[in-house]
């Protein structure tokens, strides 16, 4: 006899069998039954819909044509009122468009009458597996949100568990905040966690990505326009400053907002009233500011890039997000992650990774970030060909070439060798490396080679690296 799968509590998986022919659901809760699955068999889809209030179901079989009730209409109730809950749809009529319509509303499969046993018993099998899959992504997401993090942060490192207390901190204030981070570690969800832990979560957060808008369309964007402002302005138009009244406008890489609208910004965080291009009515706003950029703002203010005053008035809390590669302890959480994530979209079973693939995963630099990891998981399940475990032969190409021991000592050779040039080179090789991996930014590369801004800059003009 077939062992039926257990979950993590070492329940028998319980399955509900809708179908108005009597028949149909004896014989279905006779093989499954047989095959240890717990049944609850039902011929009236109006008791089936009011046992979910009060039992759990792992997997629904139902039948798609039934007096009162349909299958369809079954289908919508149990994936509102219990989301994990795989549905097959049984159906002697299937049509297209019936079939189409289920898989839209979330069935898992469909099976045609008359059906095989052994083809209904595999593809129980396969929702079973899915919903427990489903279930653990969300006691897993709960616990991590419990003990590690906010919104969709995760990272139990101490440099994520200080962030966690800032957020803390900062979350029932309307205090301003600055993010500062490199490109894909997580600044917008930093700020939505600020956001929807404090008391205005219900409230509009709104987005604007400063780099993303052209110069000369960002301010009506900002501040919305009047009929008539500007050529092509043919009706009054909210800016993302209204939108965003009573809630959180986040202003994402604000280090590329011009000189000209700096100013602008500066009147509106300092007096919370702005103008509509085109009207000299002001409107009064209460909102907070959260700004987020990937540049050193410090030395745009120096350089006169970027307006003192302003980068005070956005800099009351500052929140400095650590690239992954300073973090390598919450690879591994972000593996499990992201597995979960997109085992669950791609409708994948995967355990695990291979021993090779953890290490090279975990040992790689990441210049993208939590995005460019994630970036990886997706290509990794939908590549992998085995049905368990992910292994490094789907890995980008970057994660496969075995990492050099680039400060492991030479030997010497037999006929020495010139020591300034060998230490020069190599100098001049990490200094390279760093500005890529900082996409030029001196300043964050001098950080990573943990040399002073001066040192960094002898050293560039040595080279010849400007």
């Amino acid at each position: 006899m077939k062992t039926a799968p257990r979950n993590d509590n070492h329940r028998k998986l319980h399955i509900m069998v809708v179908d108005d022919e009597q028949s149909m659901c004896e014989f279905l809760e006779i093989i499954l039954l047989r095959n240890n699955y717990q049944v609850s068999c039902f011929t009236d889809a109006f008791a089936a819909v009011s046992s979910l209030e009060t039992t759990s179901y792992d997997l629904v079989i139902t039948d798609l044509k039934m007096p009162g009730l349909s299958g369809l209409e079954m289908l919508r109730t149990i994936k509102k009122k219990s989301p994990t809950t795989e549905t097959i749809m049984v159906t002697a009529f299937a049509s297209t468009t019936s079939v189409i319509e289920a898989m839209k509303n979330g069935a898992f499969d469909y099976i045609n009458k008359p059906f095989k046993v052994d083809e209904i018993l595999l593809t129980i099998e396969k929702a079973l597996k899915n919903s427990q899959l489903q279930r653990e992504n969300l006691r897993l997401r709960q616990e991590l949100e419990q003990r590690f993090g906010f919104d969709n942060l995760i990272g139990k490192s101490p440099a994520m568990m200080a962030i966690y207390e800032i957020i803390k901190q900062v979350a029932p204030t309307k205090t301003n905040v600055l993010i500062c981070g490199e490109s894909g570690t997580g600044k917008e969800l930093v700020a939505r966690a600020i956001h929807f832990s404090g008391p205005n979560q219900d409230k509009p957060f709104i987005t604007v990505n400063c780099a993303a808008i052209p110069e000369h369309l960002l301010e009506s964007e900002l501040f919305g326009h009047t009929k008539g402002a500007f050529t092509g302005a043919t009706s009054h138009t909210e800016g993302y400053l209204e939108a965003a009244d009573g809630g959180t406008l986040f202003l994402d890489e604000i280090g590329e907002i011009p000189p000209a609208l700096q100013v602008k910004v500066l009147r509106v965080i300092q007096e919370k009233r702005f103008q509509k291009v085109g009207s000299p009515k002001e409107i009064s706003i209460n909102l907070q500011f959260i700004a987020a950029t990937n540049r050193d703002l410090q030395a745009a203010v120096e350089s006169g890039e970027f307006r003192r005053d302003l980068f005070y008035r956005l800099n009351v809390i500052r929140i400095d997000l650590p690239p992954l590669r300073r973090r390598q302890e919450d690879i591994p959480l972000l593996l499990r992650h992201f597995l979960q994530k997109y085992n669950l979209e791609y409708k994948r079973d995967f355990d695990g990774f291979s021993q090779e693939a953890t290490r090279a995963l975990i040992d790689y630099d990441y210049p993208g970030n939590i995005r460019e990891l994630e970036n990886i998981i997706e290509r990794c399940i939908v590549l992998e060909t085995d049905e368990k475990i992910i292994s490094t032969t789907t890995l980008p190409p970057m994660l496969q070439q075995k990492k050099p021991d680039a400060l492991a000592p030479s030997t010497l050779p037999a006929d020495g060798l010139n020591l300034e040039e060998v230490v020069a080179q190599l100098e001049s090789d990490l200094i390279k490396q760093a500005l890529q991996r900082c996409r030029g930014n001196k300043t964050q590369a001098a950080k990573l080679l943990g040399l002073s801004f001066r040192s960094m800059r002898y050293r560039l003009d040595k080279y010849g690296l400007k």
